[in-house]
């Protein structure tokens, strides 16, 4: 199934875009589905979410949210839909899918002045900096989870496939671009893309049955697969830690091994053997 991610840039036209492509190639476009998911798993109002990823939140609600939580269940809800085909704007997504090679990765832009335009016509509001306000705390939202989540410049063409302006460009042309990218070979499923999407979904799962089970949340290690087999690594403080991950990373579905490979701090000993 075709997998789009597209950036969120507000007045870029972006989801006009991403509506055309939704019809033309039979995926769902995803949103709301993943703010309620978030939402619950985050026991946070559906709007402290919304206001926390478009950079709308307030100084208290920015101190108080969770941000490791965040970035982790936001990663999970995105493999998850990812699997099944979809076209996605924000969220990270364009990056957290760049080892998916079916996965086609999209900027949809416009100059500051005409995404200023488009949305004071949208808004019908003469408010010049109120608009120009908000749009640069969107651009800056976007930016702080590419920087957080993947020590990337949002903004960076080597982080897309194909970069899109609107301002020469229109909608139509550009979903038909994107369109028949989709159906180039390069950009066709295969075993090896599907089983690395696979592999991320399953990682970003066991991550976040981790973060939820509180005899592991605290808890901070690396996570691979291959397949159902998944491995941990890293050091946890004691024993009965690494018996606890290894116990939630066991009752996640598709998990059918566990190699533990974490270290223990009391038994590390340093080279001298002291």
């Amino acid at each position: 199934m075709p997998l789009i991610a597209m950036t969120r840039e507000m007045g870029s036209l972006g989801m006009d875009v991403a509506r055309i492509l939704e019809s033309e190639l039979k995926v769902p476009l995803v949103y709301h589905e993943m703010i309620n998911n978030l939402a619950d798993k985050m026991r946070l109002r559906k709007s402290h979410v919304v206001r926390l990823l478009g950079g709308k939140a307030s100084l208290l609600e920015r101190l108080t949210a969770d941000k490791t939580s965040l970035s982790i269940y936001t990663a999970d809800e995105i493999l998850q839909v990812a699997s099944k085909g979809a076209v996605m704007r924000g969220w990270g997504a364009a990056h957290l899918l760049r080892p998916v090679r079916h996965a086609i990765r999209v900027r949809v832009c416009a100059p500051f002045e005409l995404r200023l335009k488009r949305m004071m016509e949208r808004l019908g509001t003469d408010d010049r900096e109120a608009v120009a306000s908000e749009i640069r705390a969107s651009d800056e939202a976007q930016g702080a989870i590419a920087r957080r989540h993947f020590d990337v410049d949002w903004q960076d063409p080597e982080g897309y496939d194909l970069s899109l302006n609107t301002e020469r460009m229109s909608v139509e042309q550009c979903a038909e671009k994107i369109a028949r990218l989709a159906r180039q070979p390069q950009f066709r499923e295969t075993d090896e893309s599907r089983k690395a999407l696979a592999d991320l979904a399953l990682q970003a799962n066991v991550k976040a049955a981790l973060r939820a089970d509180p005899s592991t949340r605290a808890l901070s290690f690396a996570v691979d697969s291959d397949g159902a087999q998944v491995r941990m690594r890293g050091i946890v403080a004691t024993r009965e830690e690494s018996n606890q991950a290894a116990r939630v990373v066991m009752g996640v579905q598709g998990v059918t091994s566990v190699k533990n490979d974490l270290r223990i701090t009391a038994e590390i000993r340093s080279p001298m053997g002291e």
